[in-house]
This record gives C-alpha cells, structure tokens and sequence, in this order.
C-alpha cells in the first residue's frame, strides 16, 4: 500500500500548516477532510476572519470542519464518517484520545522542534532565544501526553547567526511539508521504526512554553548576546520590547526587530544613545545594541534612521 492508497485527514490552522496540506494536495494524495480553528473576529472591524488553513481547503474545494470543541458527539460521528486511515497534525489543538486514536494507522504531528527538546507551543522561539545553532522538526505519533509520542523522523536546520524566528519559520515550513509527505509514505508501507523519546538519551530537556508579553520585555541588566537572542527569537513577532519615557514623562512602548552588539564603554545597562539622526542604541549589561528596526507604539515599524527623522527631540528618550 502507498500513501496515495489512503483516506487522510488534515488538521492545521496557520501558514505553517498550509505548506504542508499543500503538499499532500499537489502530490495527489486523498483529502478527506480538513478541521481547522472556527472563524473568528479580527481587526478594528471585528469581521470573522478564516484561519490560513481553512482559506486554502476552501480553494481546493476540499470538505472543511471547523469544530467548538473537539469531544462535541455530532463532531465525532462527523469525523467517524469521513472513514480516514490516518490523521495528520500540523499546528493544530491538543486532541482528545477518542480523536487521536480513531483512525486504524493512527495519528501523527510535525512539531517545530527536535524533539523531545522544545515539547510546548512555541519551540521555534525558544531555540532562537537560547541562542541554540540548531534546530529541526520531527514527526511524531501522538500519545497521552503532549508531544511526547514516539519519533518517526527528523531533519535537521542550521540556526545562523543572524537568523531570527521568522527565517526559521519560512525554511521549517518547507523542510516539514516534505517531511510530512515522507511519513505519510512510510506509515502507509509500514516502512518506519518508531523510537520512544525516552529512549532518545537526552539528559537536559529545553522546555517551549507559550510566550506572553513579558517573555518578551528586554532585561537591559543582562548580557547583549542574550538580549540579541531574544530579539532574534521574537521578531518579526510577537516581537521583544522595551519601555521608553519621553520628555513629559509618558511611558511609551518599542518593539525591537533588529539589533547588532557593538563594544561597551562603560554605560549602565539601560542607557540610550543617540546622535538623532542615524544610530539608537541601548547599552546591556556587557555590550550595546545597536538598533536597525524598531516601531514605537502607535507608529509603524520602520528603520532607526527614518524613525529618528520622525522625532523632534530623540535625545529626550529614557529606558524605563
């Protein structure tokens, strides 16, 4: 039996996974269902926006479910209809068992990460801001607990120096469309060896919990690889931040996107820097930042230069 021979369903909702339903698309493989997150209301207008996933299956004309909770009876007997071999996970919710174990090969996800490093909802991120050189994916099949099932396969990225998580994203999302092709042929075979994690001989493992805002607030006391590590691991989002007083003693928020280490003489950690015209740097506990790309609340991200053009007093700026 081939890949092609089986009934598939995908669950995903970001780009990320929609490189992957792509793939499995292009390369004929049956479709019989997607589930992705249900619409929900964005922007100032609040208008139901559809998820990434669900957009292209819609122009695939492919059967769309978009269920409130995965454990709803009608769902079950919904998805128990569409008679799949295999599901497939990519950037999607935690499944109940009653889901996971319902088709007769199983379940499988892509996870950004090598696992079992990084189990958690923001592995890209984490190995970015731990200042980790590499990084990957891996399919794995799911158990109880989360991303802790058996291993199938896993490719392996170089993080570059200057690499922040938006690289990573872009490069992982192809490498893993392939990677989910290649498992979905070898469960179909029968041709893979799965290797429990705990098996793996990994002694220390790197947790990737979900970021929140002040995962994200620079701490200038530490040291600038650190700081740059979070800069990169953030950016383009959510984005790491800082807080700045302006002259009238109004708190205003910047997000940093880009940022380069330059020598220290001696400043405090927190101090500002500006010749108000082309440089802004902030000092760490070690080393400058040199700032390239920034947006200030309220404003659009823009270069340092364009944004010191903007400002009639730059200098007036303190790091909060």
């Amino acid at each position: 039996m081939t890949g092609k021979d089986l009934r598939i369903v995908f669950m995903g909702t970001p780009d990320f996974a929609v490189a992957s339903l792509k793939a499995l698309v292009d390369g004929g493989y049956t479709i019989a269902g997607v589930i992705t997150a249900p619409d929900k209301p964005a922007g100032r207008g609040r208008q139901l926006q559809q998820s990434a996933v669900k957009q292209y299956a819609v122009e695939q004309g492919l059967h769309v479910m978009q269920p409130e909770k995965l454990k709803n009876p009608e769902f079950i007997s919904e998805l128990e209809a569409l008679k799949a071999d295999l599901q497939v996970i990519v950037a999607f919710r935690m499944l109940p068992e009653v889901v996971w174990r319902m088709p007769r090969l199983g379940t499988f996800n892509l996870h950004g990460s090598l696992l079992p490093q990084y189990r958690g909802a923001a592995p890209l991120n984490w190995a970015v801001m731990n200042g980790d050189k590499e990084t990957g994916v891996t399919t794995f099949l799911l158990s109880h607990e989360i991303d802790t099932g058996a291993i199938l396969f896993r490719e392996k990225i170089t993080i570059g120096d200057d690499d922040n998580v938006g690289d990573i994203h872009d490069r992982l999302m192809e490498i893993g469309a392939t990677l989910v092709v290649k498992t979905v042929d070898a469960l179909a075979a029968g041709n893979f060896q799965a290797i429990e994690q705990d098996d793996m001989g990994a002694e220390t493992l790197k947790p990737a919990p979900k970021i929140f805002k002040d995962d994200c607030k620079i701490d200038w006391t530490k040291p600038a690889v650190a700081v740059r590590n979070q800069i990169r691991g953030l950016s383009p989002y959510p984005a790491a931040w800082t807080e700045l007083i302006d002259g009238k003693g109004k708190a205003l928020g910047l997000k940093i996107f880009k940022a380069e280490i330059e020598p220290l003489n001696g400043a405090a950690p927190g101090t500002l820097e500006t010749d108000g015209k082309t440089y802004l740097k902030i000092a760490a506990s070690d080393g400058w930042l040199a700032i390239s790309d920034l947006q200030l609340s309220g404003k659009k991200r823009m270069a340092t230069a364009d944004f010191l053009r903007g400002v009639q007093d730059p200098g007036q700026f303190k790091v909060q």
